[in-house]
């Protein structure tokens, strides 16, 4: 990817809608279109964040931060997730329930300020994985320009370090209820053991890290090449009594490392309804 002429044709898509309203999550790929926008369509452009429980705490801050330094408008939602039975039950189309909520929520918000276009940070590589969410993004016309422009992962990362985003080398953020089984009812004690389970491991330095809850067992995930930092010696044992203390009865972790997606795996190929949508979904 030629840096400077994927900026630009990034800019000349958002110049084109004139005003948006931009879901902004803090992740890279949401804040280097951001960038992009506050750039482009200045006072024209809202960057709206959901203050949710399925997130771990700080994100809204920093997302609040950022978007303050660009100095657009910025305002911040309640998002309940939790109140909604269909999202609780934690079925695998999970995710189209708090996007359709989401997204219905700024839908109203862009009618009322008379803006038509709504954005998000999909990226090209995210249809690779099972995402309910993009069926909700369709159903309210939010339009994904760094993956209509076929911007990767590594694309966005890249793009948004040479623009000096603070941000460009943050470890992929996912909901905290992707910890958490399919089937297994959602509420906020397990997303609070899980934040906290992660929280012990993340005191170690790692990069990235995954704890899935697997009832009494705690399925840790982290980069292979940082095993070393959790097996050190003395390190695994106040781990585990870390997490055993959070509730849990084992504490695993998981040779094949951290992955996008990994509790997808027991999903079956989509036949029908809105299953048949294997693209579409969320991004663990």
């Amino acid at each position: 990817m030629q840096i400077e002429l994927a900026w630009e044709r990034l800019k000349a898509v958002l110049d084109q809608m004139g005003c948006a309203v931009l879901a902004y999550s803090g992740g890279v790929d949401s804040s280097l279109l951001l960038k992009a926008a506050a750039e482009t369509l200045g006072p024209n452009l809202i960057a709206v964040t959901a203050d949710s429980p399925t997130y771990p705490p700080g994100e809204l801050q920093q997302a609040t931060s950022y978007a303050r330094s660009l100095g657009i408008r910025h305002r911040i939602i309640a998002s309940d997730e939790l109140a909604q039975e269909a999202f609780a039950a934690n079925s695998s189309d999970r995710c189209y329930y708090c996007k359709n909520e989401l997204f219905a929520k700024i839908r109203r918000m862009a009618d009322i300020e008379g803006i038509s276009f709504i954005l998000d940070g999909t990226n090209a590589d995210d249809s690779r994985d099972h995402r309910p969410g993009s069926k909700a993004a369709a159903e309210q016309g939010v339009r994904s320009p760094l993956a209509e422009l076929g911007f990767t992962k590594q694309d966005i990362r890249d793009l948004a370090r040479s623009k000096g985003l603070p941000m460009w080398n943050k470890p992929s953020l996912a909901c905290l209820s992707s910890r958490i089984p399919y089937g297994t009812p959602i509420t906020r004690e397990l997303l609070a053991t899980v934040q906290a389970a992660e929280d012990v491991i993340r005191g170690l330095g790692v990069s990235q890290v995954r704890v899935r809850h697997h009832g009494d067992t705690a399925r840790i995930e982290i980069a292979q090449q940082e095993f070393s930092l959790i097996l050190a010696d003395g390190v695994a044992e106040r781990v585990v009594k870390a997490i055993k203390d959070l509730g849990f009865t084992y504490v695993c972790l998981d040779l094949e490392g951290y992955r996008t997606g990994s509790m997808n795996a027991v999903l079956k190929a989509p036949v029908s309804g809105m299953d048949a949508i294997s693209s579409q979904g969320a991004k663990e």
